[in-house]
């Protein structure tokens, strides 16, 4: 049985700079949907085909589906390039997580065995790097829409006792922000990834498939989640107080 480990495991270094499986399966991933992109970029036609059209129809489905929380087309089209690029980032990595032979390829590394690549939200920093993308971006966004000191001033107000601990209380929940989002996602995909070697261990051939779908589905809607709340902070971001 594979060994299950909660930290990630260092297959090599460029430099100085330890490389982990679970940094690779990211750039894994950014791979496949720069390829992606640079091949759809390719095949665009005036007149879309049916490859083109499916693609349009996808985005046209997420554009609306945006709509329905920014109810503004120019704003959706504004956070598109962040929220989508969240979404097939995290989907992409979820899914190729759950791929056959993910965890199973080994290489020997400093005299142990450790999987070449495996899951990559399974890893605590990579969950905390984009959540602290998402978050820090709500607050770009805030600045850019309605000057710094209006967004900073809903986080420090001395006009009153009160409004000063309603602020200290933002600044806490945005902190809470990031705590969320990283063992959100981390904690569902680790104990996916646990679920899988458990249960190849004991029945390896058959009883996999059915968590398989299952891990599928889990990743898309972990994938919806992080990018639709991402979507929620930057509206209330550059929401006018009145």
């Amino acid at each position: 049985m594979h060994e299950i480990s909660l930290s990630t495991e260092t297959i090599g270094h460029l430099g100085f700079f330890p490389v982990t499986n679970t940094l690779l399966a990211s750039w894994l991933a950014m791979a496949v949907l720069v390829g992606f992109a640079f091949a759809f970029s390719r095949m665009l036609r005036l007149v879309p085909q049916k490859g083109q059209a499916a693609v349009e129809m996808v985005f046209e489905g997420l554009l609306s589906l945006m709509d329905s929380v920014t109810q503004d087309r120019s704003k959706s089209e504004k956070f598109t390039p962040l929220v989508l690029t969240i979404f097939f980032f995290v989907i992409t990595a979820n899914w190729m997580g759950v791929l056959p032979g993910v965890g199973s390829l080994t290489i020997e590394h400093a005299g142990h065995l450790v999987p070449l690549v495996r899951s990559a939200f399974s890893d605590l920093n990579n969950t905390l790097a984009i959540a602290l993308i998402a978050v820090v971006a709500t607050h770009v966004m805030g600045i850019t829409s309605l000057g710094a000191f209006r967004h900073i001033g809903k986080f420090i107000s001395f006009k009153s006792p009160i409004l000063f601990f309603v602020g200290l209380l933002e600044a806490i929940s945005e902190l809470a922000k990031i705590l969320s989002f990283s063992f959100r996602l981390f904690g569902n995909i680790f104990a996916g990834e646990v679920l899988l070697i458990v249960i190849g261990a004991l029945i390896p051939v058959i009883a996999p498939i059915p968590f398989l779908g299952l891990e599928l589905f889990v990743g898309f809607i972990q994938a919806l989640v992080f990018a639709v709340l991402t979507l929620v902070f930057l509206t209330m971001a550059i929401a006018h107080k009145h």
